[in-house]
């Protein structure tokens, strides 16, 4: 890709990592697309000048999520079923509200997608494994895969273990890091970065917090 994108879909638009995001594009000139489930939701993000879309991930179709996309040059999928116990939801939200996401942006002709997951997910899973997290990696796992086969211009971002500490400004990023922690705040930079810097396609990165600049750690990461 040539450019960078100024109209920016987020799945999972009134997530934890999502409003820490809408802020800095915005504040890039960019136009966000936030979708939700909720009314309440939809009016939130308006009050934050974005243009949010109704969408529901589980119950919403392939179709939908393109409708869903329309008139976008990107997609953020920050989507995620949440620790709530539930096990289905991490296969209807985490892993095929991704797989929507990757056919809808195909089919609304999207090809910059930049997703987060978790960190590890790739690693042997232990048989002892408590079933809602082998659920959750499993599903991370999964989606990933299928962005990274999808013929997309995907970026994939795995964070530490999320905080809702202020941003630092500062992490180690790579395709394999040291096991860490990462304030929401930092990923949503790491995020709009990427975004903005079309050398991050074709990369997947762990990132943790760390000694350097996120512009920086990227540069160096696509140099």
């Amino acid at each position: 890709m040539t450019s960078t994108p100024q109209r920016i879909a987020i799945v999972g638009g009134h997530g934890k990592i999502a409003l820490q995001l809408i802020p800095i594009l915005k504040g890039r000139g960019k136009t966000v697309v936030p979708l939700a489930r909720k009314q309440q939701q939809l009016l939130d993000l308006a009050a934050m000048g974005t243009e949010p879309r109704l969408l529901d991930i589980e119950a919403a179709s392939e179709e939908d999520f393109a409708q869903a996309f329309e008139g976008c040059d990107a997609v953020v999928f920050a989507a995620g079923g949440g620790p709530d116990g539930d096990i289905d939801r991490k296969r209807t939200v985490d892993l095929e509200g991704s797989l929507k996401s990757i056919a809808g942006a195909k089919a609304a002709g999207i090809e910059r997608f930049v997703q987060i997951s978790a960190f590890g997910v790739d690693n042997p899973v232990p048989d002892d494994t408590e079933p809602v997290w082998k659920a959750y990696v499993d599903a991370k796992r999964d989606a990933d895969a299928a962005l990274r086969d999808s013929g997309l211009s995907w970026t994939i971002i795995r964070p530490g273990g999320l905080t809702d500490g202020a941003a630092t400004g500062k992490i180690a990023l790579s395709e394999s890091v040291d096991q860490g922690q990462i304030p929401r705040a930092d990923v949503a930079h790491v995020l709009a970065d990427c975004l903005d810097q079309p050398a991050s396609a074709g990369k997947q990165w762990e990132a943790v917090s760390g000694e350097t600049p996120i512009p920086a750690a990227i540069e160096r990461e696509v140099a």
